[in-house]
């Protein structure tokens, strides 16, 4: 029986064709193809401007330069959560201050944000986890209330929505197109903003601080994007309402199929909430008949692929411990929900003989 693996890219007809086009053309860097993937970035995230960048940490990195944050500021952010975020606001010189998250959707809690916004704090950058929104509709006005410029990861979050607003439209949206996301060219980025002096600084940082040819207006960076990448990028984007049907149809399946497992949380979508699974993720509980690597280690014996995301929270490290830049935080959930989180395959590729062996193949494993 062949494995099943926790994701897989499987490029729409036409990415070929438009690759070839590239390589035809003779323009590699950024033009064409790169204009036509911001335009389908916009519109999807309903925003003026979408402006592409090399990969998802540059993107984050180039919002907060953009937006003036840097030394001296401080930004809150979630605990749990890829490095990315992390590094990003080092790399501007900022000190980072996390909130704890709640253990129903993994996000930052709006509370304990409102706890941790201080005299230095400049910016607030929740991260829209696994594919559920954080709960913009609280932050927004908060970070409004207080002053502060607001930056979402969006990395794992392309189309999803409160409502009717799609996330990145709330602040500046940070989105990557990293090889196992939603939307994958292998690497890129993308800055979204209804902002168009945001947008013009973007524009100008990314391609070494020039608006014409060796006509340097700000210090800049080769943070540019290919044409290749968009390339890749494009059919994906035009068929994104398909594929997201496909990954909430699976996750709908799953979450079906494990009910009623003693100490399993399936995980739940807020009222109102468009989730675009970019990760399927359960929590296996001290209730459970064994532990989250017993899980772990029982689907990967039965050929199911899985995956821990986070094993802990971001700042665990040696090299973060006594960084001079983070703040040391007391995040309870966070820590809890890392020793319980297990990702199963919720991908489109999976067919219905696949998401009967991973239901069937859990259940085994916790003797349900």
């Amino acid at each position: 029986m062949d494995p099943i693996p926790i994701s897989t890219v499987a490029l729409p007809e036409g990415t070929e064709e438009l690759v070839l086009s590239v390589l035809r053309s003779g323009r590699l860097a950024q033009g064409p193809m790169v204009a036509e993937l911001e335009e389908l970035m916009a519109a999807l995230c309903g925003v003026e401007h979408a402006v592409a960048v090399s990969n998802g940490t540059v993107s984050l990195v180039a919002a907060l330069e953009a937006l003036g944050i840097g030394p001296g500021d401080e930004v809150v952010t979630s605990p749990f959560t890829f490095v990315a975020t992390l590094n990003a606001i080092l790399e501007r010189g900022a000190r980072v201050r996390f909130a704890d998250i709640d253990p129903d959707d993994f996000c930052v809690d709006p509370d304990a944000v409102a706890d941790a916004i201080g005299p230095d704090t400049a910016a607030l950058l929740p991260v829209h986890l696994y594919g559920q929104p954080a709960r913009m509709e609280v932050l927004s006005p908060m970070a409004e209330r207080h002053g502060l410029t607001l930056v979402e990861d969006a990395a794992q979050a392309h189309g999803a929505r409160i409502g009717d607003r799609p996330v990145g439209s709330y602040g500046v949206g940070s989105f990557s197109f990293y090889a196992t996301k939603n939307i994958a060219c292998g690497e890129g980025g993308m800055v979204t903003t209804s902002d168009a002096e945001v947008a013009d600084r973007l524009r100008l940082l990314r391609n070494q601080g020039m608006r014409a040819r060796y006509r340097y207006e700000v210090p800049g960076h080769n943070f540019r994007m290919t044409e290749l990448q968009a390339a890749v990028g494009i059919p994906q984007l035009r068929r994104i309402a398909e594929t997201d049907a496909a990954r909430s149809a699976n996750a709908a399946t799953l979450t079906e199929g494990l009910a009623g497992i003693d100490g399993l949380v399936t995980p739940s979508v807020r009222p109102g909430v468009h989730h675009v699974w970019h990760q399927y993720t359960i929590r296996v509980t001290d209730a459970a008949r064994c532990t989250r690597d017993e899980v772990a280690e029982g689907l990967d014996e039965r050929g199911i692929g899985c995956g821990v995301y986070y094993p802990g929270v971001v700042d665990d490290h040696d090299c973060y411990r006594d960084h001079p830049l983070v703040a040391a935080a007391d995040v309870p959930v966070a820590r809890r929900v890392a020793t319980e989180v297990l990702s199963l395959p919720v991908h489109p590729g999976l067919g219905p003989s696949e998401l009967e062996r991973i239901v069937g193949g859990v259940r085994e494993v916790l003797g349900a």
